[in-house]
């Protein structure tokens, strides 16, 4: 499962470092929409990981715990993301060497991200929006206590990558 999901990002990364700024902010915005169509999946799903978490602390079961206004607020969040100026691209230091040659350093993806976290639905969201901007897969491996949830998360933001033929691109 981790070898395959790794190579369905490793296959994306191309396509998502050579889309144009504006496709992967629409994308985003496509995200952002979704999660708000998905809010009562999502909801169901983290009602499953707060029954199995029962045993857990009150700060960690708030941090795990969703609700409308926090599932519109990962909505938020990704659109606040799309609405941020292009990294890819921009050049953050150059000068002209002796020869005349001009030396840049520019801000280029990566190609696949790994992302560790913890029990915070939320992060599943921001994490894959920060990496789609700036044109990068990644790999999300969130808390068990969130596994329901951070599926559910994942699998919207992955059907939308998926029409556009990126699927496999947030996994």
């Amino acid at each position: 499962l981790c070898e395959e999901a790794a190579s369905k990002a490793f296959d994306s990364k191309t396509r998502l470092a050579l889309l144009c700024a504006g496709e992967r902010t629409d994308l985003l915005n496509q995200i952002s929409r979704a999660i708000r169509a998905a809010e009562a999946a999502i909801l169901k799903a983290n009602a499953l990981d707060l029954e199995a978490g029962s045993s857990l602390d009150s700060a960690m079961l708030d941090r795990l715990r969703l609700n409308p206004a926090r599932v519109a607020s990962m909505a938020d969040a990704v659109a606040s993301i799309a609405s941020q100026p292009d990294p890819v691209g921009r050049v953050v230091d150059g000068r002209v060497l002796p020869n005349g040659i001009r030396l840049e350093k520019r801000r280029v993806p990566i190609g696949v991200i790994l992302v560790i976290y913890e029990s915070r639905p939320n992060v599943t969201s921001d994490a894959a929006a920060l990496c789609l901007k700036s044109g990068n897969a990644v790999l999300l491996k969130g808390g068990k206590e969130a596994a329901h949830t951070n599926r559910a998360v994942a699998g919207v933001i992955d059907s939308v990558l998926a029409a556009r033929g990126l699927g496999g691109a947030v996994t």
